[in-house]
């Protein structure tokens, strides 16, 4: 028996009690399978391969070689994960924004994406940069070419990219600052982007020459925007003291209103200050004199 390894196998009672066993005709003895070099084995001793393979000369699993699991911020696999979303979700989550009956965190299901954010304020400025040309167009009663004025586009871009992914970094340093540790960055940022979607429907109509009915439309969209971010933003702000949180949500909804007049004034009204030549306000330049020496 020298030199040989044994396994003791125990054949326990339909009752499941040990304690009942009868050793001497349950017990058996079997020689082991085990060799004596497999502690060496483990060890790093003989037989482990080269660099590619376990001490035991089996392959290395796949995750082997980057075990941190950690994703590098200059590689794209870093900003994919925050794409990860199908289309399904992204209606889901688009239709929860319009018509909340639940917390849009829990809709978020602890996967916020930046997919459906970053398309809804693409398409809000694109629908801003068409309707205050088409604006402007129709306020010079057709006169003039019609022709595009980027500077409308890039005052839409840097108005709602900027609304809606550097308000979020602040509001998350706040939070942070004064103690919520529910804060979340990428929730934020889902928050604030998805709650964009009902300025698409308002910006289809910034063309609209009717005063009262851009003012009516954007009290709307001001309206259920802010709904929708104060009823999810509450429960992370009250997770500080009471003043603090009066005065964040004070500041969410000042800002809010800020971004509600913007759009009014620089993409709804025919005399925009975003546009080169002031709109359509401005009327139309007097024909030079003619010059007496050549009218003979």
């Amino acid at each position: 028996m020298s030199g040989s390894g044994y396994d003791a196998v125990v054949d326990i009672d339909d009752e499941g009690d040990l304690g009942h066993t009868d050793l001497q005709e349950d017990l058996e003895f079997h020689n082991s399978n085990f060799s004596e070099t497999t502690p060496a084995l483990r060890k790093g001793g003989s037989g482990g391969g080269g660099g590619g393979s376990s001490s035991s000369g089996l392959p290395l699993p796949a995750t082997a070689s980057n075990s941190s699991g950690k994703r590098l911020i200059w590689t794209l696999s870093f900003y994919s994960q925050f794409f990860d979303v199908d289309t399904s979700s992204v209606l889901a989550r688009c239709w929860a924004a319009l018509y909340p009956r639940a917390n849009f965190l829990d809709v978020l299901e602890g996967n916020p994406d930046l997919y459906g954010p970053f398309w809804i304020a693409t398409t809000v400025v694109l629908i801003l940069f068409l309707g205050g040309t088409i604006s402007d167009y129709l306020a010079s009663t057709g006169k003039g070419a019609f022709a595009y004025d980027f500077k409308l586009l890039s005052g839409a871009a840097g108005l709602i990219y900027g609304y809606t992914f550097v308000i979020p970094v602040a509001l998350y340093l706040a939070l942070r600052y004064f103690g919520s540790e529910s804060a979340n960055l990428l929730e934020c940022w889902a928050l604030y982007g998805y709650g964009n979607l009902i300025w698409i429907p308002v910006a289809l109509i910034s063309w609209s020459p009717i005063t009262i009915l851009n003012w009516v439309f954007v009290a709307v969209g001001f309206g259920v925007s802010v709904a929708f971010l104060l009823r999810n933003l509450y429960p992370v702000l009250s997770a500080t003291d009471r003043q603090t949180s009066k005065v964040l949500l004070i500041l969410v909804v000042a800002l809010h209103f800020g971004l509600a007049i913007a759009i009014k004034v620089l993409f709804f009204a025919h005399g925009s200050p975003a546009l080169k030549d002031g709109g359509g306000d401005k009327p139309p330049a007097a024909d030079p004199p003619a010059n007496p020496s050549r009218m003979f």
